[in-house]
């Protein structure tokens, strides 16, 4: 049997971006869960996972829309991170968003989002493993730097690779 705490000290020592998946309830609430576990797939088609867990509000909501947005925080979005990551019914509370021309709910301020219609679901133990095929890109090119996770904290890129990415 593996230790718990173990393997989340082990994970945590992966340093991964941040992402706030959203998704739209029929009423038209913004729901969604705060993920590192995000990855891409393949590039033709264009696919991408996420892993929300089984007990997560978020996750039914996908699975009924069949369509989701990873959006990729930039070192400005800690807080929205944070709260939805929380156990909160009501995360998206005071967050700005709108709604993109394809009806999906994005997030304000973020580095980068992908918008997503469920392409296959796989289960994952406690988790359920979401296949998205991409619809959308939009990257902000005002170079918005993105929020890292490491080691149970959060904090923006090192001065040297903020300068790499604005030479790029």
């Amino acid at each position: 049997m593996i230790d718990s705490q173990r393997y989340k000290q082990a994970l945590g020592a992966f340093p991964t971006g941040v992402t706030v998946v959203t998704a739209l309830t029929d009423e038209g609430q913004m729901v969604g869960f705060t993920a590192s576990a995000f990855s891409a797939v393949s590039m033709d088609p264009a696919l991408v996972l996420v892993c929300p867990s089984l007990t997560s509000v978020s996750y039914p909501v996908i699975q009924q829309c069949k369509r989701f947005t990873i959006h990729i925080l930039s070192d400005e979005q800690q807080a929205i991170a944070y709260q939805f990551a929380s156990k909160d019914p009501n995360k998206s509370a005071g967050v700005k968003w709108h709604r993109s021309a394809h009806g999906n709910a994005l997030i304000d301020g973020a580095s980068a989002y992908l918008e997503c219609s469920l392409w296959n679901e796989y289960p994952g133990g406690d988790h359920a493993i979401l296949v998205g095929e991409v619809q959308n890109i939009w990257i902000d090119e005002s170079a918005a730097n993105p929020l890292l996770y490491c080691r149970g904290k959060m904090d923006q890129l090192p001065e040297n690779l903020r300068l790499m990415t604005a030479a790029v």
